[in-house]
C-alpha cells in the first residue's frame, strides 16, 4: 500500500510489468508507477497495442519517437465510463495529459544515467527483467541505493561475485518459479535458459522445510578429493542425519529454507575465497574419484537428525 514501483528497463508501450501495475494500480494500491525506456519504442506514438485497443494514436507535439521515453502514473481512474478501470483508461488520461505524465527523456534512458537514478531513488520496489549481460551491475546499484526488488536473471548469476555474497548473507534469495519462456520482439515465444525471480522480498516459500528421507552413509555419499565436504548430486537426496558440509546444486536455492540450512559457500572455481575455507587449494572444480562436478553450493544442516 502507498508504495512506488519502478520499472526501469521496460518500454511502458511494450513491457507486460507495466501493463500489470497500470491495470491493478488501485487493487495494489499504488502511490506511483514509474517506467522508462533504453531506447525508443518502434510503436511509440503510432499505436497503443498495449493499451487494449488497435487504434492509432494522433503523434504528440513535442513527445519525438527518437527519443527514450518515461511514463509516469500517479492516478487513475474511469474515464472512458464504461464502468471499469483499464489501459484504455491510461490512454486517455496519457493524451489529456492529466495527473499523469508521458514525456521524452533527456538521454538515452540508461538505468545508470543520473536522470534514471534520480527516478530510481523515488522507488519503494524496482521490478523488471534487466539485461541478462549487465546483471552484475543492475543489481549492485540496486544493493547500493537499499531498494526493494524483483527482477529476472539467467540461473548463472547465483554464482556472480556481486550476487553469491548476498545470497549467503540472506540479503537475496529467489522468489516463486522460474522463467524459462520469453516474447521476441516480433511477438514469437523464445525457450531460453532457466531463469529465476530475484530478489529480497520476503515469501512464505522460503520459510518451507524442504522435506529429507535419505539417511547418511559412506558408501552412498562421497567425500570431494579437495573439498572438506560430501557431495549430493540431487536436492532431494540430502542426508537428513548429516551434521557437516555438503555439495549441492545451485537449483538448491530455489528450495532454500534459511532457517533450515546455513550457505557456507561455492566451489572456488565460481571466484577464488568463496569457498569458505574447505578447499585445499588445488584444482577449484569439486571432484570426486577424479571426476570433476558440475557448480556447486557448500551447506550445512542446522537442524540435523540424530
Amino acid at each position: 500500500m502507498g508504495k512506488v514501483v519502478y520499472c526501469n528497463c521496460d518500454d511502458p508501450f511494450e513491457s507486460n510489468f507495466f501493463k500489470y501495475f497500470a491495470s491493478n494500480f488501485k487493487a495494489l494500491k499504488l502511490k506511483r508507477l514509474i517506467a522508462t525506456s533504453y531506447k525508443p519504442s518502434p510503436i511509440a506514438n503510432t499505436q497503443l497495442g498495449l493499451f487494449g485497443d488497435d487504434k492509432t494514436l494522433e503523434p504528440v507535439k513535442g513527445r519525438p519517437k527518437t527519443n527514450a521515453n518515461k511514463l509516469i502514473i500517479n492516478d487513475v481512474s474511469d474515464i472512458d465510463g464504461d464502468g471499469a478501470f483499464d489501459l484504455r483508461d491510461i490512454s486517455e488520461q496519457l493524451k489529456a495529459n492529466k495527473n499523469n505524465e508521458w514525456s521524452p527523456m533527456k538521454g538515452d534512458g540508461d538505468f545508470r544515467s543520473p536522470e534514471s537514478i534520480e527516478l530510481l531513488k523515488q522507488a519503494d520496489i524496482v521490478v523488471t527483467n534487466p539485461p541478462f549481460s549487465i546483471f552484475r551491475e543492475y543489481i549492485s546499484q540496486l544493493v547500493e541505493y537499499d531498494k526493494k526488488f524483483l527482477i529476472i536473471g539467467n540461473i548463472n548469476a547465483i554464482t556472480y561475485k556481486e550476487v553469491f555474497p548476498l545470497i549467503k548473507e540472506n540479503k537475496l534469495w529467489l522468489g516463486y518459479n522460474c522463467a524459462r519462456w520469453f516474447f521476441t520482439p516480433d511477438g514469437n515465444l523464445f525457450e531460453a535458459a532457466r531463469s529465476y525471480w530475484y530478489t529480497n522480498l520476503d515469501t512464505t516459500k522460503r520459510h518451507e522445510k524442504l522435506t529429507l528421507y535419505k539417511k547418511y552413509t559412506p558408501n552412498e555419499y562421497h567425500k570431494y578429493d579437495n573439498y572438506e565436504a560430501i557431495e549430493v548430486s540431487k536436492v532431494y537426496e540430502i542426508p537428513v542425519d548429516y551434521k557437516k558440509v555438503m555439495g549441492v546444486p545451485v537449483t538448491f536455492l530455489d528450495k532454500w529454507n534459511p532457517d533450515q540450512f546455513e550457505i557456507v559457500g561455492m566451489a572456488e572455481d565460481n571466484g577464488k575465497g568463496m569457498s569458505g575455507g574447505i578447499w585445499d587449494g588445488k584444482n577449484p572444480h569439486c571432484v570426486v574419484s577424479g571426476q570433476n562436478k558440475f557448480k556447486r553450493i557448500f551447506i550445512r544442516n542446522k537442524e540435523p537428525q540424530k
